[in-house]
Protein backbone atom coordinates (compact mmCIF):
# COMPACT_ATOMS: atom_id res chain seq x y z
CA UNK A 1 0.00 0.00 0.00
CA UNK A 2 1.02 3.70 -0.69
CA UNK A 3 -0.62 6.13 1.72
CA UNK A 4 1.90 8.88 0.35
CA UNK A 5 0.47 12.11 -0.68
CA UNK A 6 -3.05 10.46 -0.92
CA UNK A 7 -5.14 12.91 -2.69
CA UNK A 8 -8.38 13.47 -0.85
CA UNK A 9 -10.63 14.20 -4.23
CA UNK A 10 -9.84 10.32 -4.39
CA UNK A 11 -12.54 9.87 -1.49
CA UNK A 12 -14.68 11.97 -3.48
CA UNK A 13 -14.22 9.41 -6.53
CA UNK A 14 -14.59 6.68 -3.96
CA UNK A 15 -18.21 7.74 -3.13
CA UNK A 16 -19.74 8.43 -6.59
CA UNK A 17 -18.62 4.45 -7.52
CA UNK A 18 -19.76 3.47 -4.07
CA UNK A 19 -23.58 4.81 -5.41
CA UNK A 20 -22.82 4.59 -8.97
CA UNK A 21 -21.07 1.39 -9.27
CA UNK A 22 -20.17 2.26 -13.11
CA UNK A 23 -17.35 4.58 -14.13
CA UNK A 24 -19.44 6.94 -16.49
CA UNK A 25 -22.00 7.28 -14.17
CA UNK A 26 -19.61 7.93 -11.38
CA UNK A 27 -17.45 10.09 -13.32
CA UNK A 28 -20.55 12.52 -14.59
CA UNK A 29 -21.84 12.47 -10.90
CA UNK A 30 -18.83 14.91 -10.14
CA UNK A 31 -17.79 16.01 -12.97
CA UNK A 32 -15.00 14.48 -14.17
CA UNK A 33 -14.09 13.08 -17.36
CA UNK A 34 -14.53 9.04 -17.44
CA UNK A 35 -10.60 8.20 -18.09
CA UNK A 36 -10.33 10.33 -15.13
CA UNK A 37 -12.50 8.72 -13.34
CA UNK A 38 -10.73 5.31 -14.30
CA UNK A 39 -7.20 6.99 -13.23
CA UNK A 40 -8.82 7.52 -9.81
CA UNK A 41 -9.76 4.40 -9.42
CA UNK A 42 -6.63 3.18 -10.39
CA UNK A 43 -5.05 5.25 -7.78
CA UNK A 44 -7.60 4.36 -4.95
CA UNK A 45 -6.33 -0.02 -6.11
CA UNK A 46 -2.60 1.44 -5.68
CA UNK A 47 -2.94 3.92 -2.49
CA UNK A 48 -5.29 0.52 -0.77
CA UNK A 49 -3.45 -2.32 -1.88
CA UNK A 50 -7.22 -3.76 -2.98
CA UNK A 51 -9.55 -4.52 -6.33
CA UNK A 52 -12.08 -1.97 -4.61
CA UNK A 53 -14.62 -3.25 -7.21
CA UNK A 54 -14.82 -6.15 -9.50
CA UNK A 55 -17.46 -6.45 -12.43
CA UNK A 56 -20.45 -7.76 -12.22
CA UNK A 57 -23.39 -8.63 -14.52
CA UNK A 58 -25.04 -5.21 -12.32
CA UNK A 59 -22.33 -3.37 -12.72
CA UNK A 60 -18.99 -2.73 -10.43
CA UNK A 61 -19.42 -4.43 -6.78
CA UNK A 62 -17.38 -3.42 -4.11
CA UNK A 63 -15.04 -5.74 -2.39
CA UNK A 64 -15.18 -6.15 1.54
CA UNK A 65 -12.43 -4.27 1.85
CA UNK A 66 -14.24 -1.18 -0.13
CA UNK A 67 -17.54 -1.75 2.34
CA UNK A 68 -14.61 -1.11 5.60
CA UNK A 69 -13.27 1.94 4.08
CA UNK A 70 -16.70 3.67 3.37
CA UNK A 71 -17.24 4.36 6.58
CA UNK A 72 -13.50 5.18 7.34
CA UNK A 73 -14.10 7.70 4.44
CA UNK A 74 -17.17 9.44 5.64
CA UNK A 75 -15.47 9.98 8.65
CA UNK A 76 -12.58 11.61 6.98
CA UNK A 77 -15.19 13.95 4.81
CA UNK A 78 -17.46 14.55 8.41
CA UNK A 79 -14.06 15.77 9.96
CA UNK A 80 -13.05 18.22 6.72
CA UNK A 81 -16.48 19.77 6.74
CA UNK A 82 -16.56 20.38 10.22
CA UNK A 83 -13.46 22.24 9.95
CA UNK A 84 -14.47 24.31 6.99
CA UNK A 85 -17.45 25.36 9.07
CA UNK A 86 -15.06 27.05 11.56
CA UNK A 87 -13.23 28.94 8.98
CA UNK A 88 -15.56 29.44 5.97
CA UNK A 89 -13.98 33.11 4.35
CA UNK A 90 -10.79 33.47 3.09
CA UNK A 91 -8.73 35.79 3.92
CA UNK A 92 -6.07 36.31 1.33
CA UNK A 93 -3.47 38.42 3.28
CA UNK A 94 -2.96 35.24 5.85
CA UNK A 95 -3.50 32.79 3.10
CA UNK A 96 -0.48 30.61 2.42
CA UNK A 97 -0.81 28.59 -0.86
CA UNK A 98 0.02 27.89 -4.38
CA UNK A 99 -2.80 28.27 -7.35
CA UNK A 100 -1.78 27.60 -10.97
CA UNK A 101 -3.02 29.50 -13.78
CA UNK A 102 -2.97 27.72 -17.89
CA UNK A 103 -2.03 30.78 -19.81
CA UNK A 104 -1.40 30.44 -23.37
CA UNK A 105 0.84 33.18 -24.43
CA UNK A 106 -0.99 36.18 -25.16
CA UNK A 107 -3.36 36.05 -22.45
CA UNK A 108 0.00 35.64 -20.30
CA UNK A 109 1.38 39.03 -21.78
CA UNK A 110 -1.87 41.25 -20.50
CA UNK A 111 -2.71 39.79 -17.72
CA UNK A 112 0.21 38.19 -15.53
CA UNK A 113 2.04 41.93 -14.79
CA UNK A 114 -1.46 43.55 -13.05
CA UNK A 115 -2.30 40.00 -11.24
CA UNK A 116 1.42 39.56 -9.88
CA UNK A 117 1.28 43.60 -7.99
CA UNK A 118 -2.39 42.16 -6.93
CA UNK A 119 -1.14 39.16 -5.43
CA UNK A 120 1.97 40.99 -4.06
CA UNK A 121 0.16 43.46 -2.30
CA UNK A 122 -2.74 41.39 -1.06
CA UNK A 123 -2.15 38.13 -0.65
CA UNK A 124 1.84 37.87 -0.03
CA UNK A 125 1.59 34.39 0.85
CA UNK A 126 0.18 32.75 -2.46
CA UNK A 127 2.65 31.79 -4.96
CA UNK A 128 1.46 31.50 -8.48
CA UNK A 129 2.39 28.65 -10.75
CA UNK A 130 1.68 29.21 -14.71
CA UNK A 131 1.18 26.45 -17.29
CA UNK A 132 1.04 26.61 -20.94
CA UNK A 133 -1.46 25.00 -23.55
CA UNK A 134 -1.43 24.96 -27.35
CA UNK A 135 -5.19 24.00 -27.85
CA UNK A 136 -8.79 24.31 -25.93
CA UNK A 137 -9.17 20.39 -25.17
CA UNK A 138 -5.92 20.93 -23.52
CA UNK A 139 -6.66 23.40 -21.09
CA UNK A 140 -9.99 21.51 -20.07
CA UNK A 141 -8.10 18.26 -19.33
CA UNK A 142 -6.13 20.48 -16.99
CA UNK A 143 -9.04 21.73 -15.31
CA UNK A 144 -10.41 18.27 -15.36
CA UNK A 145 -7.48 16.49 -14.11
CA UNK A 146 -7.32 19.62 -11.21
CA UNK A 147 -3.87 20.18 -12.85
CA UNK A 148 -5.00 23.99 -13.27
CA UNK A 149 -7.20 25.90 -10.97
CA UNK A 150 -7.71 28.28 -13.21
CA UNK A 151 -7.51 28.65 -17.62
CA UNK A 152 -7.90 31.55 -19.72
CA UNK A 153 -8.37 30.83 -23.21
CA UNK A 154 -11.18 31.40 -25.85
CA UNK A 155 -14.79 30.65 -25.26
CA UNK A 156 -16.01 27.27 -23.91
CA UNK A 157 -17.76 24.57 -25.28
CA UNK A 158 -20.11 22.33 -24.66
CA UNK A 159 -19.16 21.01 -21.46
CA UNK A 160 -21.62 21.73 -18.46
CA UNK A 161 -18.67 20.77 -15.77
CA UNK A 162 -16.57 24.03 -17.26
CA UNK A 163 -17.92 27.11 -16.59
CA UNK A 164 -17.00 30.57 -17.51
CA UNK A 165 -16.89 33.96 -17.95
CA UNK A 166 -15.42 36.82 -20.24
CA UNK A 167 -12.45 38.88 -19.60
CA UNK A 168 -11.94 40.93 -23.13
CA UNK A 169 -11.32 40.73 -26.69
CA UNK A 170 -8.63 41.62 -28.26
CA UNK A 171 -8.77 43.19 -32.15
CA UNK A 172 -5.89 42.92 -34.77
CA UNK A 173 -3.92 45.39 -36.26
CA UNK A 174 -1.18 45.77 -38.34
CA UNK A 175 2.32 46.85 -37.87
CA UNK A 176 5.07 48.23 -40.55
CA UNK A 177 8.66 50.32 -39.83
CA UNK A 178 7.94 53.74 -39.03
CA UNK A 179 9.34 55.92 -42.47
CA UNK A 180 9.61 52.02 -44.30
CA UNK A 181 8.30 51.96 -47.63
CA UNK A 182 5.60 49.20 -46.77
CA UNK A 183 3.82 52.21 -44.27
CA UNK A 184 1.49 52.38 -46.89
CA UNK A 185 0.08 48.98 -47.07
CA UNK A 186 -1.66 49.74 -44.28
CA UNK A 187 -4.24 51.93 -45.26
CA UNK A 188 -4.18 50.28 -49.07
CA UNK A 189 -5.57 46.95 -49.79
CA UNK A 190 -3.26 46.53 -53.20
CA UNK A 191 -0.38 48.07 -51.16
CA UNK A 192 -1.59 45.26 -48.79
CA UNK A 193 -0.84 42.19 -50.97
CA UNK A 194 1.98 43.27 -52.66
CA UNK A 195 4.18 43.60 -49.65
CA UNK A 196 5.96 40.67 -47.76
CA UNK A 197 4.25 39.41 -44.59
CA UNK A 198 5.23 38.18 -41.65
CA UNK A 199 2.98 35.25 -40.58
CA UNK A 200 2.88 33.75 -37.08
CA UNK A 201 1.61 30.42 -36.95
CA UNK A 202 2.23 27.75 -34.04
CA UNK A 203 1.33 24.99 -35.77
CA UNK A 204 3.04 26.18 -38.92
CA UNK A 205 0.63 25.66 -41.43
CA UNK A 206 1.35 28.45 -43.14
CA UNK A 207 -2.46 29.82 -43.30
CA UNK A 208 -3.89 32.34 -40.54
CA UNK A 209 -6.88 34.23 -40.34
CA UNK A 210 -5.56 36.88 -42.72
CA UNK A 211 -5.00 34.31 -45.32
CA UNK A 212 -8.93 32.99 -44.20
CA UNK A 213 -9.82 36.87 -45.36
CA UNK A 214 -8.37 37.18 -48.72
CA UNK A 215 -9.07 33.92 -49.66
CA UNK A 216 -13.20 34.54 -49.11
CA UNK A 217 -12.19 37.27 -51.58
CA UNK A 218 -10.00 35.54 -54.01
CA UNK A 219 -6.87 37.26 -52.74
CA UNK A 220 -3.52 36.07 -51.70
CA UNK A 221 -0.68 37.45 -50.31
CA UNK A 222 3.43 36.70 -49.82
CA UNK A 223 4.12 35.06 -46.75
CA UNK A 224 8.18 36.35 -46.60
CA UNK A 225 9.02 35.05 -42.82
CA UNK A 226 7.18 32.40 -40.80
CA UNK A 227 7.41 31.92 -37.37
CA UNK A 228 5.87 30.22 -34.45
CA UNK A 229 6.75 33.38 -31.57
CA UNK A 230 4.35 36.16 -31.88
CA UNK A 231 6.42 38.37 -29.25
CA UNK A 232 9.28 38.60 -31.34
CA UNK A 233 7.44 39.97 -34.50
CA UNK A 234 8.06 44.08 -33.34
CA UNK A 235 11.48 43.55 -32.75
CA UNK A 236 11.68 41.95 -36.44
CA UNK A 237 8.94 44.22 -38.05
CA UNK A 238 10.99 47.32 -36.70
CA UNK A 239 14.21 45.96 -38.52
CA UNK A 240 12.94 45.23 -41.73
CA UNK A 241 10.28 45.74 -44.58
CA UNK A 242 7.83 43.35 -43.38
CA UNK A 243 4.31 43.54 -42.85
CA UNK A 244 2.52 41.79 -39.44
CA UNK A 245 -0.94 41.56 -38.63
CA UNK A 246 -0.96 40.75 -34.51
CA UNK A 247 -3.39 41.28 -31.71
CA UNK A 248 -3.24 44.48 -30.54
CA UNK A 249 -2.67 43.88 -26.92
CA UNK A 250 0.75 42.93 -28.45
CA UNK A 251 2.33 46.33 -29.18
CA UNK A 252 -0.27 47.98 -26.87
CA UNK A 253 2.51 49.90 -25.25
CA UNK A 254 3.64 51.38 -28.11
CA UNK A 255 6.80 51.29 -29.91
CA UNK A 256 8.30 54.44 -31.56
CA UNK A 257 10.08 52.54 -34.33
CA UNK A 258 6.88 51.21 -35.75
CA UNK A 259 3.49 52.51 -37.35
CA UNK A 260 -0.31 50.49 -36.44
CA UNK A 261 -3.14 50.69 -37.81
CA UNK A 262 -6.47 48.57 -38.60
CA UNK A 263 -6.32 45.99 -40.93
CA UNK A 264 -7.33 47.28 -44.64
CA UNK A 265 -9.62 44.05 -44.38
CA UNK A 266 -12.53 43.07 -42.00
CA UNK A 267 -10.91 40.90 -39.19
CA UNK A 268 -12.71 39.54 -36.75
CA UNK A 269 -11.59 40.12 -32.98
CA UNK A 270 -10.02 37.16 -30.67
CA UNK A 271 -12.60 36.75 -27.19
CA UNK A 272 -10.92 35.23 -24.43
CA UNK A 273 -12.77 33.81 -21.44
CA UNK A 274 -11.64 32.84 -17.45
CA UNK A 275 -12.80 29.17 -17.46
CA UNK A 276 -12.77 26.97 -14.30
CA UNK A 277 -14.39 24.19 -13.17
CA UNK A 278 -17.92 23.03 -11.55
CA UNK A 279 -16.36 21.15 -8.83
CA UNK A 280 -14.20 24.69 -7.70
CA UNK A 281 -17.41 27.29 -8.15
CA UNK A 282 -18.01 27.76 -4.43
CA UNK A 283 -14.71 27.57 -3.24
CA UNK A 284 -13.94 30.72 -1.34
CA UNK A 285 -9.97 31.07 -2.48
CA UNK A 286 -11.14 30.54 -5.88
CA UNK A 287 -14.11 33.29 -5.94
CA UNK A 288 -11.48 35.35 -4.54
CA UNK A 289 -8.91 34.59 -7.00
CA UNK A 290 -11.37 34.85 -10.12
CA UNK A 291 -12.21 38.05 -9.21
CA UNK A 292 -8.58 39.52 -8.80
CA UNK A 293 -8.76 37.82 -12.39
CA UNK A 294 -11.63 39.39 -13.81
CA UNK A 295 -10.98 42.92 -12.54
CA UNK A 296 -7.05 42.67 -13.87
CA UNK A 297 -8.79 42.40 -17.44
CA UNK A 298 -11.11 45.30 -16.90
CA UNK A 299 -8.47 46.72 -16.49
CA UNK A 300 -6.75 46.35 -19.97
CA UNK A 301 -7.36 49.40 -21.90
CA UNK A 302 -9.29 48.66 -25.37
CA UNK A 303 -7.38 49.17 -28.49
Amino acid sequence: MDHNGFDLNLITAFQALMAERNVTRAARRIGLTQPAMSAALARLRRATGDELFIRSPRGLAPTPRALDLTHAFRQVLETIDAALDIAPGFDPGAATARVTLALSEHPAHRLLPGLGRRLATAAPGIDLRVLGFQGRDEAIRLLDDAVADLAVGVPPGPEARILSRPLFVEPFVCIARKGGPTEAALADLTAFLEARHLLVSPEGDGFGLVDQALQARGLRRRIGLMLPQMYAVPAIVAETDLVATVMAGVVADGRPDLVAAPPPLPLPSVPFHLLWHRRADDHPACRWLRQQVVEVAAGIAPE
